[in-house]
């Protein structure tokens, strides 16, 4: 039971109980036109039973109930009960009234509400919203219209149908059992008054904001229900905005911070939130267009290039029925790949995106019996969720897809309130045998044989271990449990007896987002080192999600069964490299003790002396640290310490022209500089100093009115990953200072 894709982008979902017309009170006559011209007005409805319906045409719970509401409409008519529908969005306007009741075939009145006069009336806050008026006007009942639909939830039928009832009882004479209810869905788009004082504006900061964090969902075309590319397109959801960002719905990062730096990390920073809530609290005032960022271009159709190769999932389109939940659908697909196949990009793109959640592609061995993407003996190729990225490799890196092997897509739909069709396809890039250098592997961590006890709220379950059976670089990690699943934990366990290692913590996972966490630098796993899964499962009724918690849960591909699957993908490493070992422990690094050995070494040199062997010990991968200053042509090497092996080769001085020498030019910027391969770097002093090293980083310093350049080098080519340039620029500075 999983709540369609548009609910599940959660920029929409909560509880309330809001103050408005109180059950009881007479509602005073207003009067409205619909998208038509047509004025509509409660004195003309005679004394008919009226159900007025606040709605709007991107909330995504309005997707289901708007054409819910013309079921009841059809069953009641005959009985006095009309239902009207009112869009009080500031952002919705009559064309798209228009296109909204022609794509869900209405036939009852939807009229605007300009400035929200009438939404301020009845206190409605939220969409889709309902009130039930009797004959005389009075408020019989306000909230729900059933409880089929929630956030993150999608039963396969409503079980309580709080309208309905309603308006049965009150057809019948008798006084309405439950009269109120707490309204669930998106936030009215009220007209808001902006503060023309406010230092927060959407031109100056919101949207940078919402172009790094938002628009690549939000925006034409894309798994978002509404744009948030223009501030005409963003005003009418601010409240709604600061309400999801400030919960962390919004994006959908489920991360806890300080494990591990992830490439793709979404989440917002505390500031950024402080940004977006002031900005609506001052109106979310526009400010000066003139001081909007630049637009960001989008690359059109395929995200890695031209494929080399499009598989489809399906010769026919599926279908996709409007409601309810769709169970996993599975095709298996022969590509005729009759050799092997080094895959170094994919991308799995959904051929409809208003109800493709996510698509997970395996590939399947001829030698391989089984069918699911999930079978303990498959292997993951690609997949994509809201807001991932393609699978794209870095140069040299590719997985393998054996000859004569099948695709399977597992396909995820989640029907939007129209029926549609759908047929996915995975585009590949390839690259030539001889150029791969490293095989990435998608292996797991898995339990198979769990069980999980009826109305157990935190039961706790490990993976089977899996064993690095030689030294390995981790790249990404992707959990995958199903809706009990709670939360979920890797946890690396090191051969060596250094501590075990947090790799990734979920604390809230969520089935709706099927996220994957990218690590920001490969992390190396030396042999024997295991990786351990572990998970908690929610089979209580507090878990809106559950579909039964009286059922004793296993093992199984459907949702309202569980898995317990930690992948990550890995390469493996047949000699680690002395900056895979630093990246492995950074964690670990006594930064305080750092700083202490590097404060003041500029100054003497045997403290630089310490410093560096300091270093060398927290940065194996660094071969020499300089001090250099540039004056009357010469490039003077004032402090030096390197290992032995590279003394006599690189002391010394240069005497040459300034045009011939690259450092004098490092000096005077304020930014760091590194090479990742000193082969393509210009310059006599790079050419004397890659005789013997591969990469470097450099970090300019003002010292006694002299402007230098302190340099880390290294005999290993991209010995300065972010993480070690961040370490460096730290100490920098504190090298200098007396």
């Amino acid at each position: 039971m999983i709540l369609a894709r548009w609910l599940s982008l959660a920029l929409l979902l909560a509880f309330v109980a809001e103050c408005g017309a109180e059950v009881g009170q007479k509602i005073d006559d207003f009067e409205l036109r619909d998208f038509r011209g047509k004025t509509w007005s409660l004195r003309e409805s005679g004394d008919r039973t009226i159900v007025l319906a606040f709605l709007g045409t991107e909330c995504p719970l309005v997707q289901f109930y708007a054409k819910r509401l013309e079921e009841l409409q059809a069953e009641y008519a005959e009985r006095g009960v009309v239902v009207v529908g009112i869009d009080s969005n500031l952002q919705d306007s009559l064309a798209e009234l228009a296109s909204f009741a022609r794509r869900h075939d209405l036939t009852y009145p939807l009229l605007k509400d300009p400035g929200n006069r009438v939404a301020d009336q009845l206190g409605a806050e939220r969409t889709p919203e309902v009130f039930l008026l009797d004959r005389q006007r009075h408020v019989r009942y306000r909230g729900r219209i059933d409880d089929q639909y929630t956030y993150g939830i999608a039963r396969t039928k409503p079980t309580q149908r709080y309208l309905r009832d309603a308006i049965e009882a009150l057809l019948g004479n008798r006084p309405v059992a439950l009269a109120e209810t707490e309204t669930v869905g998106c936030h009215i788009g009220r007209v808001l008054t902006p503060q023309t004082d406010s230092d927060v504006t959407y031109s100056n900061q919101i949207a940078r904001i919402f172009q790094q964090r938002c628009v690549e969902c939000h925006r034409p075309g894309e798994i978002a229900p509404f744009p948030l590319t223009t501030y005409e397109e963003t005003l009418g959801w601010a409240e709604m905005i600061d309400e999801v960002t400030s919960e962390r719905r919004m994006p959908p990062w489920h991360a806890e911070p300080g494990h591990q730096q992830y490439a793709n990390d979404a989440h917002l920073s505390d500031e950024e939130l402080r940004t977006i809530r002031k900005w609506v609290a001052a109106g979310a005032p526009e400010g000066d267009p003139k001081e909007l960022p630049q637009p960001v271009q989008f690359t059109e159709g395929w995200r890695i290039g031209e494929p080399d190769r499009i598989v489809w999932m399906s010769e026919k389109s599926f279908s996709v029925p409007a409601e309810g939940e769709v169970k996993y659908q599975y095709f298996t697909v022969d590509p005729k790949f009759e050799t092997d196949m080094w895959v170094q990009a994919a991308e799995c793109r959904p051929g409809n995106r208003a109800v493709v959640h996510h698509i997970i592609v395996g590939i399947k061995s001829p030698n391989e019996d089984q069918d699911g993407v999930h079978g303990v003996r498959s292997e993951w190729l690609a997949a994509t969720a809201p807001g991932a990225q393609p699978m794209i490799l870095p140069s040299g890196q590719a997985k393998l897809i054996p000859a004569r092997s099948k695709l399977v897509f597992q396909m995820h739909y989640t029907p939007n309130g129209t029926k549609q069709t759908d047929r996915s396809s995975i585009g590949l890039r390839f690259i030539e045998a001889s150029a791969v250098k490293h095989r990435v592997a998608t292996h797991k961590a898995i339990n198979t044989r769990f069980r999980i006890p009826p109305h157990a709220a935190n039961h706790k379950e490990t993976t089977r271990p899996y064993t690095f059976g030689s030294a390995g670089y981790l790249v990404s990690m992707f959990p995958h449990m199903h809706l009990r699943g709670k939360s979920f934990t890797y946890v690396a366990h090191f051969p060596d007896g250094r501590p075990d290692q947090t790799l990734l913590h979920v604390p809230r996972y969520d089935f709706n987002w099927q996220n994957g966490y990218l690590l920001k630098e490969p992390m190396l796993m030396p042999k024997g080192t295991q990786i351990v899964c572990d998970a908690v499962f929610d089979n209580s009724e507090d878990n809106l999600a559950n579909p039964d918690p009286k059922q004793t849960v296993s093992w199984g591909d459907q949702t309202d069964e569980e898995m317990m699957i930690g992948y990550f993908d890995i390469y493996d490493a047949e000699d680690a490299s002395r900056t895979q070992e630093f990246i492995g422990r950074l964690d670990q690094l006594q930064r305080k003790s750092l700083a202490d050995a590097a404060r003041g070494s500029l100054h003497a040199e045997r403290q630089f002396t310490r410093f560096a062997q300091q270093l060398r010990l927290a940065m194996p991968q660094v071969d020499r640290v300089d001090w250099t200053v540039h004056e009357q042509r010469k490039l003077k090497v004032l402090l030096v310490a390197q290992d032995a092996s590279t003394r006599r080769t690189l002391l010394g001085q240069l005497v040459t022209s300034d045009a011939e020498m690259a450092l004098p030019t490092v000096a005077s910027q304020t930014e760091p500089v590194v090479h990742a391969n000193l082969a393509s770097v210009p310059g006599k002093d790079f050419a004397h100093m890659r005789r013997l090293m591969a990469s470097s980083a450099h970090f300019p310093i003002e010292l006694d009115g002299k402007r230098g350049v302190i340099s880390f080098w290294s005999t290993e080519r991209n010995a300065f990953p972010d993480s070690a340039v961040k370490l460096l620029q730290e100490l920098a500075p504190i090298m200098a200072t007396p």
